[in-house]
């Protein structure tokens, strides 16, 4: 039962893996969608299953509902993991909806984050996963997305300067 999680995650990858070689032809269309799936699928397995990574090791956690911190913003390694951890999502995000203004990323982000720990503690409770809901992750997650957002800028800025100076 706690594994049901993964299990879903997994397949729901490996179906979209399928449609992904049987429908997409282009190289770098390929290759980007097929890194996202990737990196998502890795997403998933850190937030949603009982697996935990320190960085170092991969642990399973013991069974349990975890904890809630509604309260208490703490500034250590594990809210820098966090934003790194988002930062591909934000870019993702940006690069799906480039419509999206920067500022509108902001609570993009914290909406996300939000949606993150509130699926990790319905999970805790139902798959027993021991997740903790934290508002340190909401907070680390939305600037995480953000920060992936500011990039796509920049890479299109600078995409578009090269652009620009090849025809001069």
């Amino acid at each position: 039962m706690r594994w049901m999680p993964l299990f879903i995650i997994l397949t729901l990858s490996l179906l979209s893996g399928i449609y992904l070689f049987n429908n997409i032809r282009e190289f770098n269309r390929h290759r980007v969608s097929l890194i996202s799936l990737i990196y998502l699928t890795f997403l998933g397995t850190i937030l949603f299953t009982p697996l935990s990574f320190t960085g170092t090791e991969v642990y399973i956690m013991p069974a349990g509902i975890g904890s809630v911190n509604l309260s208490h913003i703490t500034y250590d390694l594990g809210f820098i993991e966090n934003i790194a951890l988002t930062v591909p999502l934000g870019f993702l995000i940006k690069r799906a909806f480039s419509n999206i203004s920067l500022i509108s990323m902001v609570p993009v982000g914290l909406m996300t984050g939000a949606a993150i720990e509130t699926m990790q503690y319905y999970l805790s409770h139902v798959f027993l996963i021991n997740r903790t809901s934290d508002i340190s992750d909401v907070v680390a997650n939305g600037i995480g997305i953000v920060v992936g957002s500011v990039l796509v800028l920049v890479y299109r800025y600078v995409y578009e300067q090269k652009l620009l100076e090849k025809w001069m």
